[in-house]
């Protein structure tokens, strides 16, 4: 990633900042010699930051800027990602240099290679899927379908419902089993029900010709009729599926039922088969159930479709789930979908990047470690924890000062913020990898060998004490995370470098960029979601009538203002979906503000190339959101992504800020301008 420097950028600057506040002759010579951290050479000097601050600071990115052929989308997240694949693509030539000694190198160059090595997967073709398609194929009747569901579940394959353990929401001391919904090849139900949509459609009928294409491939001669049957059984598979708004509530997906209850929502269907099938029988007494109409509705689609119907739909989807990695009629044909009529991707990754990316998936904290210890200074880890610090404290001082919390549930507020357990880097262990068997020449078995190892070392967690050493990323990931039932903000690695964290800068960028993103992440235990848990992980309301009523009425805003927005022409964000995210975005970057503000001790913040700390902040937050997106990627993210696409997660957030007006003297004409009463202030 290129860096700015003084020349044209302050031309640019100056242009952009028009009515920015003038920076005191007396603080301009006293600033530190420090890098300001902003990419200058992106802004589009026609545009005013008060009138649209993200084509002010990303103008000029988003005017040259072309989404590389291999890519759906493009920006600063996924630029750090393409610095990090060649990094680990030598970590695994190294590997593979020291795999004569070392165990763990051989594991992650075989794999590797398993993968690179075209010939042996062309002359194998569909051999490696035989015995689980014999298997599918012998299916007699319909009472053997719990346990190939189990079985399939094991290797990652697509069926009606799946299972997932995780930490129980209402008993924070133990691991529960969670059946969840699934079962379709498209990535929402609207892409199956919404018939006044063109896009949607069109992408439906293409999916029909693409099972169609596949099963031909597997020599299916009735791949015909069997590919119309298996669209309409994902059809009413869909109409039984909660939405994915449905599904951001908490409270309504916890349904405990005991084993012996699960009879009562699928009458005759084999739970016994399943549970022993799947090894949950004898770990645990009860399971919870997401969405329970749906397992209801799929045991009726299930009594009400012929068996011939269910083989030709599970043959489809072990080969979907597997064609990537078959030979190159079946990893072209998934990529012509899934890729180019999805995504709108006109070309494939190299394959080399695609290994790195399997290897990843597959024993990710075997590459972590080794990242790790060439990538990750012990100086930006401090210097993290110092921001996290900062952050914290910056919440416990605001949750004071809240106008929508009564004093009692300020007292739970701060209760659960004292709990809070930052992640940062890496993990104190590493996940053991010692049983996990890896053949150079065997991709498939290695993919069900590593897809399985996972399997069991999440099922063996089922009666042991909670693990709050685990990480949900690998270190190498450019991402964050919260995760309510552990109360913990886990921030790996890779996503410590700029412009999102610059050791080099002024603290002004790095608290708009990381500081942000920092405070988003405490912001989540704090969101329409999070908030319904307590510090322990618990689900358990701790919040007054009138705290909700408050609450609720600053977060309808909020849904009104981003469900205004419209990437693509006829496509709005959905402000129920995104609502989280949102929140986390509008109150992440107010306590940013306020802990960096706290971090100048009372002082002024210095001057730097002619910006003041406060408009440094700013700048540092909206380069960190620039991107673009294919209109096909974009229409995909509004239908399942909880994120609202980047431009808006500038725009939408700007506008609530009181800290921007004042950077940037706003005024009642300026574009970006929101009434006082229109703005939602949350933190």
């Amino acid at each position: 990633m290129k860096k700015s420097f003084l020349g044209l950028g302050a031309l640019l600057l100056v242009t952009a900042c028009t009515q920015s506040p003038k920076a005191p002759e007396s603080a301009v010579d006293k600033a530190p010699l420090l890098t300001s951290g902003i990419d200058r050479q992106y802004f589009d000097p026609e545009v005013r930051i008060q009138d649209d601050a993200n084509l002010a600071i990303n103008g000029g990115w988003l005017k040259t800027a072309v989404i590389p052929a291999d890519k759906s989308s493009w920006g600063a997240f996924l630029e750090l990602r393409e610095q990090t694949l060649p990094q680990l693509q030598g970590i695994i030539e190294r590997a593979s240099l020291n795999s004569a000694t070392n165990a763990e190198s051989k594991k992650i160059a075989d794999l590797f290679y398993s993968y690179i090595d075209e010939p042996t997967l062309e002359a194998a073709g569909i051999k490696p899927l035989q015995q689980d398609l014999d298997k599918i194929a012998a299916l007699k009747n319909k009472s053997e379908i719990a346990k190939l569901i189990a079985e399939l579940n094991r290797i990652g394959v697509t069926t009606p419902y799946e299972f997932y353990v995780h930490q129980d929401a209402k008993d924070s001391t133990r691991y529960v089993v969670d059946l969840s919904q699934s079962g379709l090849g498209l990535p929402d139900r609207d892409y199956y029900l919404k018939d006044d949509d063109k896009k949607l459609k069109d992408v439906r009928t293409k999916y029909l010709a693409h099972i169609e294409k596949i099963l031909t491939l597997s020599g299916d001669k009735n791949f015909k009729q069997n590919a119309k049957n298996i669209l309409a059984l994902e059809t009413a598979l869909a109409k039984a599926q909660w939405t994915k708004v449905e599904n951001r509530d908490p409270v309504k997906t916890y349904n405990r039922v005991e084993l012996n209850k699960l009879e009562t929502l699928a009458p005759g269907y084999d739970w016994n088969a399943y549970l022993t099938s799947s090894n949950i029988k004898g770990k645990v007494d009860y399971v919870v159930v997401s969405q329970p109409s749906f397992i209801t509705e799929f045991n009726r689609i299930l009594k009400a479709t012929d068996i011939a119907v269910w083989r030709a739909y599970f043959r489809w989807h072990l080969l979907s789930h597997y064609s990537a990695y078959l030979s190159k009629p079946y990893a072209d044909e998934n990529f012509s979908f899934y890729g180019t009529v999805l995504r709108g991707v006109p070309e494939q990754e190299p394959r080399w990047k695609r290994g790195v990316k399997l290897t990843e998936s597959s024993v990710g904290e075997l590459l972590g470690k080794l990242y790790v210890a060439e990538y990750f200074p012990p100086d930006h880890k401090a210097r993290m924890e110092k921001l996290v610090g900062n952050l914290l404290a910056a919440y416990k001082e605001s949750i004071n000062t809240l106008d929508w919390m009564s004093p009692a549930t300020k007292q739970e507020a701060q209760a659960k913020l004292a709990t809070f357990n930052p992640k940062i880097g890496y993990p104190n262990k590493w996940i053991d990898y010692s049983s996990l068997l890896i053949k150079s020449d065997d991709l498939i078995g290695n993919l069900n060998r590593a897809t399985i190892f996972e399997y069991n070392r999440n099922l063996d967690k089922l009666g042991k004490p909670i693990d709050r050493d685990e990480w949900g990323m690998t270190p190498q990931t450019v991402n964050a995370y919260y995760n309510p039932e552990l109360n913990e903000i886990v921030f790996p690695a890779a996503i410590m470098q700029p412009p999102f964290f610059n050791i080099k800068a002024d603290d002004a960028v790095n608290y708009g960029a990381i500081g942000a993103v920092i405070g988003h992440e405490i912001s989540h235990g704090f969101d329409d979601q999070g908030a319904q848990y307590d510090g322990l992980g618990n689900l358990r309301d701790w919040w007054t009538k009138e705290d909700h009523e408050k609450f609720e009425a600053k977060t309808s805003t909020l849904i009104k203002q981003y469900n205004a927005f419209s990437p693509v022409p006829g496509y709005n964000v959905n402000g129920e979906l995104t609502l989280g995210e949102n929140i986390a975005d509008n109150s992440g970057l107010a306590i940013a503000y306020k802990a960096y503000l706290l971090s100048l001790n009372g002082k002024p913040a210095p001057i730097i190339d002619g910006l003041t700390g406060e408009q440094r902040f700013y700048i540092g937050f909206t380069q960190v959101w620039r991107g673009k997106m294919r209109d096909e990627e974009a229409i995909s993210r509004i239908k399942t992504d909880p994120h609202s696409p980047t431009q808006f997660r500038v725009l939408g957030t700007l506008k609530n800020q009181p800290g921007f007006y004042k950077a940037f003297d706003l005024k009642p004409e300026d574009k970006m301008y929101l009434a006082p009463q229109e703005r939602v202030i949350i933190w």
